[in-house]
């Protein structure tokens, strides 16, 4: 391993989540996704418990360096490993059917209001390249939820949920979880309402899912499939965390 620094760490924009079984590594500037099998976890493990790269096989340690999930460091620190629950597989199912299930009808007012904040999340995600298209997202909700004075109540929550999905069974451009969520982060901020928004992670398999949830930390408008995620970025409110 001549080649390779002897210390390296994840950068701010990645993180892990453990599960056991299969750790996780997200890169939320690149959207990147990539799972470690037992034995690759177990060094992984191994090496973010010194941040030494010598507990990596060099495959996986040159691995994870070329597509950026780990850095040179000057000095060996730990990794942050988030523990991650398991739960029974849903395979999809049970989540949110966003675009599938027709939404039940929202004031015009309130369309309208959803209708731009969709419309500003997917100017957002076309306004560069691609493969940072989550990164500009998430920097989106975390001006947005900046700007926020007092948290909403639980109903206004749901209120702009729901409007986000309505306006969203009308979009030409992709909404699925991701923006549903952002868009309603927005539009509450344009009333200076706080939500908190939520990404997490479950496994069996290995799945991804973006959602709002109240001050309280109570997910609005979800499943109750919803709790088997395990948040692994959240931005706005008490619980800010940012990339």
């Amino acid at each position: 391993m001549a080649d390779l620094p002897d210390f390296a760490a994840p950068p701010p924009h990645v993180r892990a989540a453990d599960f056991g079984h299969v750790l996780v590594l997200i890169d939320y500037r690149s959207g990147h996704v990539q799972g470690l099998l037992p034995a690759t976890a177990e060094r992984f493990r191994d090496a973010a418990r010194t941040g030494h790269t010598g507990y990596l096989n060099e495959r996986l340690a040159t691995q994870l360096l070329t597509a950026g999930l780990l850095t040179p460091a000057p000095t060996a620190t730990q990794w942050p490993v988030i523990r991650a629950t398991t739960a029974t597989a849903s395979w999809g199912s049970t989540e949110h059917p966003a675009g599938i299930t027709r939404p039940a009808p929202v004031p015009a007012r309130a369309l309208l209001g959803a209708a731009a904040a969709l419309t500003a999340i997917t100017a957002v995600e076309a306004a560069g390249d691609r493969r940072t298209a989550m990164f500009r997202v998430i920097n989106a909700v975390h001006r947005a939820a900046s700007s926020c004075r007092r948290p909403a109540t639980p109903e206004q929550a749901a209120a702009a949920v729901l409007a986000v999905r309505a306006a969203g069974w009308h979009s030409p451009a992709r909404t699925a979880c991701l923006e549903e969520s952002a868009a309603t982060v927005l539009l509450l901020a344009s009333r200076r309402l706080a939500v908190t928004w939520c990404h997490g992670i479950a496994a069996d398999p290995v799945r991804l899912h973006a959602w709002v949830q109240t001050e309280d930390g109570a997910p609005v408008a979800e499943p109750a499939s919803t709790g088997a995620y395990t948040p692994v970025l959240t931005l706005g409110a008490r619980h800010h965390r940012q990339p």
